[in-house]
């Protein structure tokens, strides 16, 4: 059982903010390993802080104590996830933090990771520190919702990327959609590509388009390009090369009956047909079971609209260009079955931004 206290006073809620700042600075570069933030404080004034950026790096706590010193001892450590009590690549938090004589933790949420899941504060209790969990946590949810996804669910946080003109026209009848948005919406698309384990791709967009895929921003720090993934039951793209230029590493999915050519620089994985197509909730545990926690779609309205209509995407991302492209125009989705007022699809708006020219819309909460 989760230990939790029912009141945190200013000074904790203050102290978790803190940590959970510092855990998003792991955003580009943490994955697949949850974000973390630490703060260690002692009379009020903080002593000690970090977080977690590199898988194989030592953890938050761990750069926390270092800054702290002798002053760790009888100080509070506030923590954006429940430390780790396992050997991984790292050794475990929770030893660290008794070692550092530590007099109190307060996390902000259990780690569902089954290697961890209270087994982290019930170290720390034993060592006879005291504990509490529970403060700020729909933030720490919120901040590691890609982590989350791949643990509790068994497959990654689904975002359905999408740009369009004002009367919802995402394309020319001939596909042609270079450019829809200005400058500003595409590098703000090149930061989520750059937080996501893999971006998500169709044959028809290869074909029409034939997009390199990569993340171009500069992180301040080591970028791990995400997977460039092309679902492709017939394996009909592979001479479209782009997609697999550079550095980022590009994976096929095809049909399990689909010969896969040689000497293709890239990685193949065949996965079962459901209704003639590619089994989009498999493609998804097998990312999953690859380490990716979030995922990023950028594909036509066909592709689009089967992750909708099959129930897995779990956030939109709309670019709105002030423009229009006439009823002849590519639509956002396809096959979405919606024949009448009582089968419209539900999407709450979670964030409206202006992105130069253009507006950024985030939308959650996806029903019919």
């Amino acid at each position: 059982m989760t230990p939790r206290h029912a009141a945190f006073d200013a000074t904790d809620h203050a102290m978790m903010a803190h940590a959970l700042r510092l855990a998003e600075r792991g955003a580009y570069t943490a994955r697949p390993n949850p974000m973390v933030g630490c703060i260690i404080s002692r009379d009020g004034a903080i002593v000690g802080a970090g977080f977690h950026a590199h898988t194989g790096q030592p953890h938050a706590e761990v750069f926390a104590l270092r800054e702290a010193g002798d002053r760790a001892r009888g100080a509070t450590a506030y923590v954006t996830l429940e430390p780790c009590a396992h050997h991984g690549r790292t050794p475990p938090c929770a030893d660290a933090l008794i070692a550092a004589g530590i007099g109190r933790v307060v996390a902000a949420m259990r780690d569902p990771f089954p290697q961890v899941a209270g087994s982290g504060f019930d170290k720390l209790r034993a060592a006879g520190i005291e504990v509490a969990s529970g403060l700020m946590e729909a933030q720490a949810r919120e901040l590691n919702r890609a982590f989350l996804s791949r643990i509790e669910r068994g497959r990654p946080w689904l975002r359905i990327k999408l740009a369009a003109s004002l009367d919802g026209r995402t394309a020319m009848p001939d596909g042609e959609s270079k450019w829809i948005t200005g400058e500003y919406a595409r590098a703000d698309v090149q930061r989520w590509r750059a937080r996501s384990g893999a971006i998500l791709t169709g044959a028809g967009t290869v074909l029409a388009d034939d997009p390199a895929l990569t993340a171009r921003i500069d992180a301040g720090t080591p970028l791990a390009p995400p997977l460039r993934v092309v679902l492709d039951s017939r394996l009909r793209t592979l001479d479209r090369h782009r997609v697999r230029e550079g550095d980022a590493p590009t994976l096929y999915l095809h049909a399990p009956e689909t010969p896969v050519r040689a000497g293709v620089n890239a990685e193949f994985a065949a996965i079962p047909l459901r209704d003639g197509h590619l089994d989009l909730a498999a493609v998804l545990r097998l990312l999953a079971e690859r380490g990716i926690g979030e995922a990023q779609v950028e594909a036509g309205p066909a592709l689009s609209g089967a992750f909708l209509a099959g129930g897995l995407a779990d956030e939109v991302l709309l670019y709105v260009a002030p423009i229009l492209l006439g009823e002849t125009g590519k639509p956002l989705f396809a096959g979405l079955g919606v024949a009448s007022m009582e089968h419209r699809w539900r999407l709450a708006v979670v964030e409206r931004r202006r992105i130069g020219a253009d507006e950024r819309l985030r939308l959650r909460g996806i029903t019919r």
